[in-house]
């Protein structure tokens, strides 16, 4: 059984993985035996991320790549290809969010992350397909989000991008499962990452963040979710366990979906 989880001899691709839910799913596929390649869109966080992978003693493989750029994602993975090997595992991590109301959104910043968060994984994925077609088969997994089901205030343009993430990864899998390859998704819950930092800190007079309090009541866990903790069903649907696995979202959330909240006292 576990060498049926074993990653060993394979290339793995996280973009945007110099920290966060990229960095612990990366360094997840390390130990599983993967080789791991990521990018991010400075070199300063290549860098950063480069020390970081290091300190764990994984000797990843770094590079300077905007995924919305479908020229610089081409010339990536035919880097990769040269200088690594054929990527049979791509995660697409890469992702921002703006929080604004829609009706103070622009149509501008509504692009924007419509592009990263949805045209960038169609680029990515486009890019390696045919050369895991070629080699027999392959993995890609979206870090879609429960906002591909849900939709909550002030988050309009990334539950529409997350939303159509949930069907790229469906048609991908209707599209290339012939090939044996596997497109699955991943919806994280509330994570435990830098950008949720300010989100946990305690306010002056000692009592949560309304936020904070907001996700502990409607999580069953009550509690966020560690980074690492998305590691097991990120090694799962990179495995030769999860081939019969396809277009399938994953929600690793700790209950939040399943769960209508709290009875108000």
């Amino acid at each position: 059984m576990a060498v049926n989880f074993s990653l060993e001899g394979k290339v793995a691709l996280v973009t945007g993985a110099s920290y966060g839910i990229g960095f612990a799913i990366a360094s997840a596929y390390a130990k599983a035996g993967a080789t791991i390649c990521f990018n991010d869109i400075k070199q300063e966080l290549v860098d950063k991320g480069l020390a970081a992978y290091k300190e764990l003693g994984i000797e990843a493989h770094g590079y300077v790549c905007d995924v919305t750029n479908e020229e610089q994602v081409n010339a990536l993975v035919a880097q990769i290809e040269k200088e690594v090997g054929v990527i049979d595992i791509l995660v697409n991590n890469a992702g921002i969010i703006k929080r604004i109301p829609m009706c103070e959104m622009t149509a501008a910043e509504f692009r924007q992350v419509i592009d990263v968060d949805l045209n960038a994984p169609f680029i990515v994925a486009k890019a390696v397909i045919p050369s895991m077609i070629k080699k027999g088969g392959g993995k890609i997994i979206n870090i879609c989000s429960m906002m591909s089901e849900l939709g909550r205030e002030t988050v309009s343009a990334y539950a529409a991008a997350k939303g159509g993430l949930k069907m790229l990864t469906r048609n991908i899998c209707s599209e290339y499962g012939k090939y044996n390859i596997q497109c699955n998704g991943i919806g994280p819950g509330y994570i435990e990452t830098p950008q949720t930092a300010p989100l946990r800190e305690r306010q002056p007079d000692g009592s949560r963040h309304p936020f904070d309090s907001f996700i502990i009541a409607k999580t069953p866990a009550e509690r966020w979710l560690k980074p690492e903790e998305l590691a097991g069903p990120a090694v799962f649907l990179a495995s030769e366990a999860s081939d019969a696995v396809n277009g399938h979202i994953l929600y690793v959330d700790g209950g939040i979906l399943a769960y209508i909240g709290k009875q108000p006292q």
